[in-house]
């Protein structure tokens, strides 16, 4: 393990009576990077990832922070962003912050967690007149209040619109610029694909593919598709085209180099007009990888 690791699980495993959740899963997360947890449900996410705050107790393995077993003192270090957190609703936004301050020995001055989190706005206002966006953003925040050195995301823009969640990103994408680590579980394939460096896709218990998004769908999508309609070019083996498909009257022909392809009906004068660049994305990566499963 090299000082750029912050956390390495070896070998965890956890069941439940019966079912095994999570099945010897070995993973190295780096500081300072997002890593990003996806799966179906049922997958064994929230376990891994409970297991590696230590909010339970695997059956085997271990996780290791900075070299060493996590212990008691991880809670000081790590911030976490549950999906659902109790507020006191009939103070203000600022009070509950001060409220959850006052549980550490170690915090962020409120003032600089109120303009890293974007709640300067309504930091006066009571919680519970907070919308979903406010009340993210406050979640978020009193995940930070101990200044943590790794950060724990648990779906955290569920329920928001288009636009707050990509504030809520630009957000999240600022704290990694302050070198955190952060360990994002999501079911938005965009989310990921914009905010994580590494991602790991699990399946009943397992990593069935670990990568930067680039990576991965480098991976399973080799090739880039090229598709323009079928009355528009002749049929593509006379161009000398091997791999393409007929689909819907398009053809779609594929290269690692769609240039190519472009040079080559140009060089045919075939018009471009109509042509269309069909590139995979993560979401594609985990559709193939899980098309019997479902997304949580």
């Amino acid at each position: 393990m090299t000082e750029n690791n912050s956390i390495q699980v070896i070998n965890l495993s956890k069941s439940f009576g019966k079912v095994q959740a999570v099945k010897k899963v070995n993973l190295t997360i780096l500081k300072g990077k997002c890593f990003g947890l996806l799966g179906p449900n049922g997958a064994g996410k929230t376990t891994l990832v409970e297991m590696i705050e230590g909010i339970i107790h695997p059956d085997e393995g271990q996780v290791l922070y900075e070299n060493k077993p996590i212990d008691h003192r991880f809670k000081y270090l790590a911030g976490i962003q549950f999906q659902f957190t109790k507020l006191q609703d009939f103070l203000t936004v600022k009070d509950n912050l001060a409220f959850y301050q006052a549980l550490y020995p170690k915090t962020k001055k409120i003032e600089e967690i109120i303009e890293i989190c974007q709640l300067k706005n309504f930091y006066l206002q009571d919680t519970n007149s907070l919308s979903g966006g406010q009340r993210q953003r406050l979640y978020l925040a009193l995940a930070l209040i101990n200044d943590p050195e790794i950060i724990f995301l648990d779906e955290p823009s569920l329920g928001l619109d288009p636009h707050a969640r990509r504030d809520f990103w630009q957000t999240i994408q600022n704290i990694k610029n302050q070198h955190k680590t952060v360990v994002l579980t999501t079911h938005y394939l965009e989310e990921a694909e914009y905010l994580c460096d590494e991602i790991a896709i699990m399946s009943q218990g397992e990593i069935i593919a670990l990568g930067s998004p680039e990576a991965l769908v480098k991976q399973h999508f080799g090739k880039v598709g090229v598709s323009l309609p079928v009355d528009e070019m002749v049929v593509p083996s006379k161009l000398g085209l091997i791999q393409w498909e007929e689909q819907d009257n398009y053809y779609i022909i594929y290269d690692e180099n769609p240039e190519k392809i472009i040079l080559l009906l140009l060089e045919h004068q075939i018009s471009l007009k109509n042509v269309s660049i069909l590139r995979k994305n993560l979401n594609d990566v985990f559709l193939k990888l899980t098309s019997n499963e479902t997304l949580r």
